[in-house]
């Protein structure tokens, strides 16, 4: 409903005449533009999606145009839907502990954040300076969780510059893993807990936006070193179903590269900096 709601008959290629009540598609011409019958489009977009075939899910896709993300979240619910998906099977957080090839890795990178997480967005492990990059993180009600330090962390709207771009984002990671494992209990329980203590939260959780998250630039503020601005890459760990490793860099001379610097001289100086794993 919500992509519905968002595409105009202009941009669907209709031509349409005299007053419309919504700015969006109508039920009717969606299910013109994927070749189904009404009937059948009202049920799937009521999410009775048991029986449906890839074929029309591919014709739903095409009709709504949807992105490459909220093709493969149409795809994830369906396949719930129809009792074919297994849930990804993580380790309890607690129960979680790194590899030593992995431990390694993390403590090799030593110009930038590095971090893994997985899709509920606790961060497991992490390097001396993402450590100190995200020490507000550890320390505050994010409780180690991305997702809570957004939303329920006032400093959190000084780390993000663009606060409302990013807790978009990370609403809309949250959804896409929602998708992708809906019998995650520890998610279900997380998506309750910001729904009911913050109101943006619950706003961008009801707008269904999904996105993928490998690649991109973010500007961040510091409390420490200022303002910075990093790109990332985001790989999944193929050994770690559902757990992702990301790594924040700067551009070579620049002045986020020697702010990124003087923050690893702090992070190397303190005590409290020191290359240790969350306790998760």
């Amino acid at each position: 409903m919500s992509r519905r709601a968002n595409l105009t008959p202009e941009r669907a290629g209709l031509t349409v005449s005299g007053h419309r009540r919504v700015a969006g598609l109508r039920r009717s011409e969606v299910a013109m533009l994927a070749d189904v019958s009404v009937e059948y489009y009202a049920k799937i977009e009521r999410g009775a999606l048991t029986g449906v075939s890839d074929a029309v899910l591919d014709s739903v896709a095409r009709a709504l145009q949807l992105d490459d993300a909220e093709r493969e979240h149409l795809f994830d619910l369906a396949r719930s839907a129809n009792g074919v998906v297994q849930p990804v099977r993580r380790r309890r957080g607690r129960a979680w502990a790194p590899r030593e090839s992995l431990t390694r890795a993390l403590n090799a990178i030593v110009h930038g954040p590095a971090f893994v997480r997985n899709g509920r967005m606790d961060v497991l492990a992490v390097n001396p300076l993402g450590r100190a990059f995200y020490d507000e993180v550890f320390d505050g009600p994010g409780r180690q969780n991305l997702a809570r330090y957004c939303f329920l962390d006032q400093r959190a709207k000084e780390f993000y510059p663009d606060w409302e771009a990013a807790s978009d984002v990370t609403v809309s990671i949250l959804r896409t893993e929602a998708g992708r494992d809906p019998r995650d209990r520890e998610l279900h329980d997380l998506i309750g807990e910001l729904s009911t203590r913050s109101d943006a939260f619950r706003t961008r959780w009801g707008a269904h936006n999904v996105r993928r998250h490998g690649s991109g630039t973010k500007d961040f503020h510091h409390h420490v070193v200022g303002g910075l601005t990093l790109t990332y890459e985001g790989m999944e760990l193929t050994a770690e179903p559902g757990l992702s490793f990301l790594i924040y860099t700067a551009e070579p001379g620049s002045a986020s590269e020697e702010r990124l610097r003087l923050l690893a001289s702090v992070a190397a100086t303190d005590s409290t900096a020191a290359f240790t794993w969350p306790d998760l």
